[in-house]
């Protein structure tokens, strides 16, 4: 089947945020922490197959390496199915912009989200990424698998927690969000499995490589720098970067794609509630 054309993307990222308000909280809440973990996942094997890459001998290498990698996360986001808030930030928003829902939902299903992407990852930070001893802590051994891994989240976390201003990482979370929700968008367009993943690839690995600021994967680098015991980082760094990344991502998608995207194909047709339906 042939790809969708914009004004059917809009019609159809209407239907889907409609759709996403329609849930019953407890599977929200399921499906959010999923996502969470998932995104989590992403950032695990991202920093896995970084690590131990010497930017004196690689150069930039690396960051492409992680943000390739880290496609994984809103693959399995999308494709398995599961709700991450910064593509809700896309999807709900543009649906009350036509009609669909009000924004009473749109505020009960951030909320929902929110609460749930941060339990997954969080989760797979400790348990999974911490406890497994892929990232291994101060005390591991130098050049072994965990050790590297630990070295790399070192740098990741303390760029995202210690070393970015509070201007930069707002900034930062606006165009790690305008590319999420793009390719969001662009795997809307696709209804096989392989036209989305191709879709996410190119946005998604743009954003980290160019070391943006996305919340959810900083729901899993900043806890787990924490409880890998990095040195400096504390829980209020973490915070300050997720209160700044969270409202940078809602600007990026809102702002950026959501109502650009209602302004351009759906804000003069007579009917979004019949086109979208």
């Amino acid at each position: 089947m042939a790809a969708k054309e914009p004004p059917e993307i809009a019609r159809a990222a209407v239907a889907a945020g409609a759709k996403k308000t329609q849930l019953r909280w407890d599977k929200t809440l399921v499906g959010s922490f999923l996502a969470g973990a998932y995104i989590a996942f992403g950032g695990l094997v991202a920093i896995t197959v970084s690590a131990g890459l010497d930017p004196e001998i690689w150069g930039s290498l690396p960051t492409l390496f992680t943000g390739a990698a880290f496609t994984l996360g809103l693959v399995l986001v999308l494709i398995a199915g599961s709700h991450l808030l910064t593509g809700n930030m896309l999807l709900v928003p543009i649906s009350a912009m036509g009609g669909r829902i009000s924004w009473g939902d749109v505020l009960r299903n951030f909320l929902l989200v929110l609460i749930g992407n941060l339990a997954g990852a969080v989760f797979v930070a400790f348990f999974f990424a911490v406890q497994t001893g892929v990232v291994g802590d101060v005390g591991s051994e130098a050049g072994t698998p965990g050790a590297l891994a630990y070295e790399r989240l070192a740098v990741i976390a303390e760029a995202k927690g210690l070393h970015e201003s509070n201007w930069q990482i707002f900034l930062r979370a606006v165009g790690c969000n305008w590319l999420v929700c793009l390719a969001v968008w662009i795997a809307l367009a696709s209804d096989a499995v392989s036209g989305k993943i191709l879709g996410i690839f190119f946005p998604i690995m743009a954003f980290v490589a160019m070391g943006f600021d996305h919340l959810i994967a900083n729901m899993f680098f900043l806890p787990a720098a924490i409880f890998a015991g990095v040195p400096g980082i504390g829980w209020d760094d973490t915070l300050r970067n997720w209160v700044l990344a969270f409202a940078g991502n809602l600007v990026g998608a809102v702002v950026f794609v959501a109502t650009t995207y209602w302004y351009l194909y759906l804000r003069d047709e007579r009917s979004v509630v019949e086109r979208a339906g």
